[in-house]
């Protein structure tokens, strides 16, 4: 299969690992509007859900394969028979079908997990991908926990699952353990070294432990990984995985110097991340890279004079880029007299600069004592009757 060399391809989780956040359970339904806006995003491939393991998580799959045309379509499984033979039938539907199957590739769940050998692990991964291959000619393979894996062992089960037929090696850092040179790192050596990792597409998988999964990933793909696995709003297993939006976002912003690419639509990713807080009740924080409520206020009085002589002193991303409603000029007992005279003249009110001072002192004295300032405080402080035309 030939690939451009300069696209990342979007591999969202949202409804499969996003999912497994305690009290943030899906309905199909919900799962299907979700999986329609992941579609309207451009993001490549929906992981739909492990079908082994409930009823619901099975059918979930079948409708998101009827529900969406052009995503592949993935379904996670263990490497064991059964959790294929589940995911294939999940999967009848599908347009473009993926079995996402794997195992533990580190000697911490070899031993702890598996109580197994490296031989025997290794075997079993090979098993897997050749009977999912059987079915299922779009084959992910990942080894689990590669994040503290031995870098030769890997290379060596990476090469053998690719031999076996696994079009995509997933190399997730599982606990969020490395640091951003380390995994760019082993990326590196799987591409260098082993001998058959040109037949398939190296994918990136981090988690945020110690909030370094956007930055891991992005490691990753300046490596050679060209797949890029998230969640919008970056939900997930204990502090969540790596969010899409700051991943696309950065390549954007970056575009001359990274020199990668992927076919998002930025300007759905607000509304889509609104969609999924709303959906799985967990709010965005305020201070979120893209989509936080905060991402494009203004509050510093230095910032927001810099920021009204122009945008690009403070922002780096424009607002509608991500589909964000506007950058805001929030008024607090930081604000400048910039600030205060773009609030009072959008309020159709021109202060000369004597009112201004004026307005400016009893300002300072009201934003000291009261969090949020209204327009009807604004008018408050000025004689807006002799503005009236």
């Amino acid at each position: 299969m030939l690939h451009d060399p300069k696209r990342v391809y979007v591999f969202d989780t949202t409804l499969r690992d996003g999912e497994q956040v305690p009290g943030c359970q899906l309905s199909t339904s919900e799962k299907i509007e979700i999986a329609r806006e992941l579609e309207a995003l451009g993001v490549d491939i929906i992981e739909a859900g492990f079908p082994v393991s409930s009823p619901g998580d099975f059918q979930s799959v079948v409708e998101i394969s009827k529900a969406v045309r052009n995503p592949t379509v993935c379904a996670l499984t263990r490497a064991n028979k059964g959790d294929i033979d589940a995911a294939v039938e999940s999967l009848k539907y599908a347009r473009h079908p993926r079995i996402h199957t794997g195992i533990g590739s580190s000697d911490m769940h070899i031993k702890h997990k598996f109580n197994s050998t490296r031989e025997e692990i290794l075997e079993r991964a090979v098993e897997a991908v050749k009977y999912a291959k059987k079915s299922v000619e779009d084959i992910e393979f990942y080894a689990e926990d590669a994040g503290r894996a031995d870098i030769h062992y890997l290379a060596q089960m990476v090469e053998a699952v690719i031999a076996a037929g696994a079009t995509v090696v997933n190399i997730p850092d599982t606990n969020g353990y490395c640091l951003p040179n380390q995994y760019g790192d082993k990326i590196k050596f799987l591409k260098e070294s082993v001998k058959n990792i040109d037949n398939a597409i190296i994918s990136v998988h981090c988690h945020n432990d110690l909030g370094l999964a956007t930055a891991n990933s992005i490691a990753g793909l300046q490596a050679g990984a060209r797949q890029i696995e998230g969640t919008i709003n970056g939900i997930g297993e204990r502090a969540g995985n790596t969010s899409i939006e700051e991943v696309v976002m950065i390549l954007k912003t970056h575009q001359q110097q990274i020199d990668l690419f992927t076919n998002i639509n930025t300007k759905n990713i607000y509304e889509i991340s609104r969609m999924v807080s709303t959906q799985m009740r967990m709010p965005v924080q305020p201070n979120k890279a893209i989509v936080g409520g905060n991402a494009f206020a203004h509050s510093s009085g230095i910032h927001q004079d810099g920021f009204l002589k122009n945008r690009e002193n403070y922002e780096i991303i424009k607002p509608e880029d991500v589909g964000f409603p506007s950058a805001s000029i929030v008024l607090t007992a930081r604000s400048g007299r910039h600030a205060l005279k773009f609030h009072l003249e959008r309020l159709g009110i021109k202060p000369d600069k004597a009112e201004l001072d004026e307005a400016y002192k009893n300002f300072l004295t009201l934003a000291d004592s009261k969090l949020n300032i209204t327009d009807a405080d604004l008018l408050s402080l000025v004689d807006s009757d002799k503005f009236v035309s």
